[in-house]
Formats: structure tokens, sequence, C-alpha cells
């Protein structure tokens, strides 16, 4: 019996009401949730803006048949020497298929 009342009095001085501490359970769940959400939209808005100012960064290439361009050889640049260049010669534009692929010819040769 003794027990049983200390047990009462240990609890009682703690505060641990089960309805209070339910409540104060609810309120610190909204609380996480809340901040979670805050978290998610300032994430969704850093995100927009960043892919915004690459975007603005990116130029729009058109090309049509008959325009020189220069083609780039990714392989010469694991090479190391002054006398290798990565931009050999400049190519005309044959013609422009879709989605962006394009067909090259040398313009002194015409070969594809």
């Amino acid at each position: 019996m003794e027990l049983e009342y200390k047990a009462y009095w240990a609890l009682k001085m703690l505060n641990l009401d089960a309805k209070a501490v339910g409540e104060k359970r609810k309120l610190q769940i909204h609380e996480l949730e809340e901040m979670r959400l805050n978290a998610y939209i300032s994430s969704k808005l850093y995100k927009e803006q960043t892919k915004k100012y690459h975007d603005k960064k990116i130029m729009e290439r058109n090309f049509y048949p008959g325009k020189f361009v220069l083609l780039f050889n990714y392989r010469l640049k694991h090479f190391h020497g002054k006398l290798k260049s990565k931009w050999p010669r400049p190519y005309v534009v044959k013609e422009v298929k879709p989605y962006g692929a394009i067909e090259l010819e040398e313009p002194k040769s015409h070969r594809s």
C-alpha cells in the first residue's frame, strides 16, 4: 500500500497526467508536421529558382542547312599536347533532323 502511495505522489510531482501528456504530444506532432511542410516548400522554391537561373544561361542554337559549324572532337581532350586540335575544320550542316540531330558534310569533298 505504501509503495502505491509513493508511486502516486511521484507521478503527481512529475505532472504525468495522461490527458495533458496526450495533448502536449499532439501539439508536438503538429509542430513537426508544420516544420516538415515548411522545409518542403522552401526546398521546392530553391529548386525552382536554381532551375530558372540555369535555364537563363543556356544559349539556344539554331542550325539550318548550309550553315558552317565546328565539330568538337571529344576524344582528343585526353591527349595532352599543343599540336592536337579539338576543332579540326568547319563543316556544313546538310540536314536538320527532329529532336536536334543534324547531319554534317565536309565543304570541299561533300562527304557526309
